[in-house]
């Protein structure tokens, strides 16, 4: 139980740190226009060697960012009740931390989820037939990884709350 507990753990704040990183940095996307290099984030785009910020309040632009931070968020409280998790007291009996952990990885991949694809499908649809020497970035590939380590993290607290309650039920009152 605990060793899921701690690959949960792991996961999750490699996860987190990479959301923090990935919704701060300016390398979503990267493409070429009128003939310099220029790549561009969540908040600024950078022509050359001189940034700029996004000042367009554009849908897209406020969902992605809107779910990028409410996953960061929900993960940090996912990592909380992780830490949580490893206490043995608990007030509450039907209360398990480990699977209120479990429940906020999964949450805070949902809004991953939804951010990276608002993202790309814009990206794709208009984005990239405006700009033609276009590609995505490190920074949005980060993002994808982090959804996946929010989920894998989601994925070991579940399997440790199972395992808890398998040996619950087990044990005789």
């Amino acid at each position: 139980m605990y060793s899921f507990m701690g690959g949960g753990l792991f996961c999750a704040i490699v996860g987190n740190i990479m959301l923090v990183v990935s919704t701060a940095t300016d390398y979503w996307m990267q493409y070429h226009l009128s003939g310099s290099s220029a790549h561009q984030g969540l908040w600024r785009y950078c022509m050359g060697h001189k940034c700029y910020l996004q000042t367009d309040s554009i849908a897209y632009w406020n969902a992605t960012r809107a779910f990028m931070i409410l996953s960061g968020m929900t993960c940090f409280a996912g990592i909380l009740a992780g830490i949580f998790s490893f206490a043995h007291f608990s007030t509450f009996e039907r209360f398990n931390r480990s699977f209120a952990a479990g429940v906020m990885f999964f949450v805070s991949t949902f809004f991953v989820f939804l951010a990276m694809a608002i993202y790309t499908g814009i990206t794709v649809n208009f984005l990239g037939k405006r700009f033609g020497d276009w590609r995505f970035s490190w920074s949005y590939i980060m993002g994808w990884v982090a959804m996946l380590m929010t989920f894998f993290a989601g994925i070991f607290y579940m399997c440790a709350y199972r395992m808890h309650e398998c040996r619950r039920v087990a044990s005789p009152r």
